[in-house]
């Protein structure tokens, strides 16, 4: 009899826990979802497009047949895809959770997929003694604070900076191939040199009216009159050097604003493909669980308010790409002949 009981009170025990783990996994997915919702109803670009009503009800419905909060993460991914949030990510314990994501293999060359699975980092280079060139990949982080930014990007500058001063060279080379995203911020300070005082890029509202102006100063990058971070700038600004800008079909997001940042600036040319066309800005909004995400809520522009959906080039250059000997590579030739041309 001490038996059943015992074994009575101990399934007891269990259903309850088992209810109270549900309960709590449930309220857990609620939190987030909810904090989700408010999010994209407030500053989303789109937000006004979007019937909220239906697509909160459809995704409750959908995320009642989840049982823990990690597996109910697969539903951004279609409530992404139902709103239009292309360019939004969601951040949760290393893993990336968007919308379905735009096939663009066949536009790539079989050079590129091998150099981009060997996951290039930032370099410079010197071509023939004459000619600078510098490899831009992603860069994502989550501590976007001006400290760490210009910890980030002083490195970057300095090995700029160096080959700048080292050589006597008759024009520079900015290869965007392998950027598909992350934070700017770091790749345009680096590039300071190039870019000089003045005003570089911005941001459209959703009647495409600027609402915003990113500068350079200094070193300093300034978001309207709010400094953003800075690198130590030292010896002499390459605003007037020439510069040949390579693009992929990947250039996506950062290699974009990258690219638009150049848009205006005079001795300068685009080389490559059309880029991917993530050329909305993101800000970093907090979510639950520490978690967060980047929310799309303007249209970049370049420094005279232009917008574009996706960057051309002005030479196209389809699957030539050579990244182990660059001096084969049919961008870096066509970079090569525009900064000799007199």
């Amino acid at each position: 009899m001490k038996k059943t009981f015992l074994l009575i009170l101990l399934l007891n025990l269990c259903v309850q826990f088992y209810a109270q783990n549900k309960l709590s996994s449930k309220d857990s997915i609620n939190t987030f979802y909810n904090q989700l919702f408010k999010n994209l109803k407030t500053s989303y670009l789109y937000k006004n497009d979007v019937n909220w009503k239906g697509v909160i009800a459809e995704t409750n419905q959908n995320l009642s047949k989840y049982d823990n909060f990690n597996s109910s993460l697969s539903e951004i991914e279609p409530l992404f895809n139902k709103i239009g949030a292309t360019h939004c990510n969601i951040y949760y314990k290393d893993k990336v959770y968007s919308s379905s994501i735009k096939l663009i293999k066949e536009k790539l060359s079989d050079e590129w997929e091998k150099a981009y699975m060997s996951k290039p980092s930032f370099k410079t280079k010197l071509i023939n003694n004459e000619f600078g060139y510098i490899l831009i990949p992603k860069m994502i982080f989550s501590d976007i604070s001006e400290k760490n930014v210009h910890r980030i990007a002083q490195p970057l500058y300095d090995e700029i900076a160096d080959l700048k001063s080292k050589n006597n060279l008759k024009g520079w080379i900015i290869d965007l191939r392998f950027n598909t995203g992350g934070n700017s911020w770091p790749m345009i300070l680096a590039l300071y040199d190039f870019l000089g005082n003045n005003d570089i890029s911005g941001s459209l509202n959703i009647d495409k009216k600027q609402i915003n102006k990113i500068k350079l100063d200094k070193g300093a990058y300034y978001d309207n009159s709010k400094k953003v971070s800075y690198i130590t700038p030292h010896g002499q600004l390459l605003d007037k050097a020439k510069v040949a800008v390579i693009t992929s079909a990947a250039t996506g997001s950062s290699g974009e604003i990258v690219a638009l940042s150049f848009k205006g600036r005079a001795n300068t040319i685009f080389i490559g493909q059309e880029t991917f066309g993530a050329t909305t800005g993101n800000i970093k909004s907090s979510l639950p669980f520490a978690s967060y995400m980047a929310l799309t809520i303007s249209y970049d522009c370049d420094r005279n308010g232009n917008y574009y959906k996706t960057i051309s080039p002005d030479i196209v250059i389809l699957k030539e790409d050579n990244f182990e000997n660059l001096l084969l590579d049919k961008n870096i030739q066509e970079a090569i002949k525009y900064i000799i041309r007199v």
